[in-house]
């Protein structure tokens, strides 16, 4: 049986529960019929609204449109009158599809490619692990390994530049004033929901090509379905009759500019080097050994390469590196203390009294491998929500990016203190204790599950502040599934938690001051 990267233990609990329990939180199947999106409002404003990378909303311009009476435009009002003449059912159900909305559609391919991809590589005959290499992805093991923090990071970078991307676009939209085709042509039969907002440059496309631009370098095996989505997208809002060619040209064209500049932020934010070497591995355990302490120690056979050690040195995007250094919790309690065995203890007695319930809040955010990671999870608690508030799709990106935004920074605060404090796991300081998933192979101190949540949360919160009392209890039960489980400490759960916390703070203050209000 292949073996798992951070759940390892024991295999065959894995086997039986880890696939059911992750189709029921995924988002394959859930949102295949939803209703087109119809926004309450349409935040034509958007383009004041403050960008991440950009320096301003016009920084990339954009030609004027053609005029609606000139013969090129016609042409173009011809071909959607072309395509509607004999449309099939699959093109009637692509238009039905991605007309649910943009953003959401582009988050759940991204979880979908996150979910392909997180999967840990078999070990050498040797004993050694390969690793991927983003210069040959399609060899074994295919580039990435998906693991928690590079997904946290790809849903940051791609909702970030989905979101300044659509600011820009919004400001054309409302300078250029150009509508939808359907506003031109009494004649075309429009199959979405009418609106009145300027269709160039297209909205859709704008996401798109954004979209495309980000996972062409952080999926690059896979360059040929997602362009074979984009071409999708695009037809789709042609077909539907919301665009004209020029619409879509515009955006795409515009949507990949704006992703350039999160494309070189990504290939200079130190994530490549997060690995680290065998020299790094062996300080993080001779320095805790230094400090007195019970160093983490992998528990695969064999031994696997701590997972991305460095990456607590990442450039975060809500705040600079010292900041994240400063928001480092205090240390865990010592191995030796009487604390550290009293929680060890409990954990062990948790294990040993498994209810039916604990064992479903396990398994239900277990997040392992297959799935879309902790920070997909919350992707799709999020989407569900949002589905049901009828936001635009600037508004869509927009919370995106400060919910991703937030889970990458507590992956790069989490993984900071983990590899600072290098503390072990409850069942290296005691072999009984059986875990009901596996075992990560990365230090107990503090709790990703629970950072990632607390961060989540609170940015949610935030958002959609009548849901907060919903999104704390759904931390709180995502932080205790990691005791249930046998695999962290109560110190870990509930500092994990309160770090999260902070981390979620800084994306609050952002969305109070980038002028979008809630």
């Amino acid at each position: 049986m292949k073996k798992l990267l951070y759940y390892t233990l024991p295999l065959l609990v894995i086997a039986t529960v880890l696939v059911p329990f992750a189709c029921s939180k995924t988002e394959k199947g859930r949102t295949d019929d939803l209703p087109a999106l119809q926004p309450d409002k349409s935040d034509l404003e958007a383009g004041s609204w403050k960008p991440i990378l950009l320096t301003s909303a016009n920084e990339f311009s954009i030609s004027a449109p053609i005029a609606t009476n000139t013969p090129e435009y016609i042409a173009q009002m011809n071909e959607i009158k072309s395509w509607q003449a004999s449309l099939t059912d699959e093109e009637k159900n692509l238009v039905k599809y991605w007309s649910a909305g943009a953003v959401l559609r582009w988050n759940e391919i991204l979880r979908e490619l996150v979910a392909k991809h997180n999967l840990p590589p078999y070990q050498n005959e040797d004993g050694t692990y390969p690793v991927p290499n983003a210069n040959n992805p399609l060899a074994y093991p295919q580039f990435p390994f998906a693991n928690p923090p590079y997904a946290a990071r790809a849903y940051a970078y791609v909702s970030a530049a989905q979101y300044d991307a659509l600011v820009a676009a919004y400001y054309y939209k409302k300078l250029y004033n150009r509508p939808a085709p359907y506003k031109v042509d009494a004649t075309i039969n429009v199959l979405v929901p009418q609106t009145d907002l300027p269709a160039y440059p297209s909205e859709d496309a704008v996401v798109a090509g954004a979209a495309v631009e980000m996972m062409k370098l952080l999926f690059p095996g896979d360059q040929e379905y997602i362009q074979q989505k984009a071409e999708e997208h695009k037809r789709a809002r042609i077909i539907a009759g919301a665009n004209v060619r020029s619409d879509i040209e515009a955006g795409e064209a515009l949507g990949k500019a704006v992703a350039q500049k999160f494309v070189t932020r990504a290939r200079g934010d130190r994530a490549g080097t997060a690995g680290g070497t065998p020299t790094d591995w062996a300080k993080l355990e001779t320095d805790c050994i230094a400090r007195g302490e019970t160093p983490w120690y992998s528990l695969e056979v064999p031994k696997r390469p701590p997972m991305l050690p460095l990456f607590g040195k990442v450039k975060a995007f809500l705040f600079d590196s010292l900041t994240a250094i400063s928001l480092r919790p205090g240390p865990p309690p010592l191995t030796a203390s009487k604390k550290m065995q009293d929680e060890t203890d409990e954990i062990y007695s948790l294990t040993q009294n498994d209810t039916r319930d604990h064992y479903r809040i396990v398994h239900y955010w277990a997040d392992g491998a297959g799935t879309s990671t902790p920070s997909g999870h919350w992707d799709a608690i999020a989407a569900e929500d949002f589905i049901k508030k009828n936001y635009s799709e600037v508004r869509w990106a927009r919370n995106m990016a400060l919910l991703n935004m937030s889970l990458m920074d507590a992956a790069i605060v989490c993984w900071d203190a983990k590899y600072f404090y290098f503390n072990p796991r409850p069942c290296q300081l005691n072999p009984k204790i059986k875990t009901l998933t596996g075992v990560p192979n990365f230090p107990a101190y503090i709790s990703g599950h629970s950072t990632f949540s607390g961060a989540a949360a609170t940015i949610l919160s935030y958002i959609i502040p009548d849901q907060s009392a919903t999104y704390d209890a759904l931390a709180r039960e995502a932080s205790l599934s990691r005791m249930y489980a046998g695999i962290h400490y109560r110190a870990d759960c509930e500092v994990g938690l309160e770090t999260g916390k902070k981390v979620g703070d800084y994306a609050v203050d952002r969305g109070k001051a980038d002028g979008a209000g809630n």
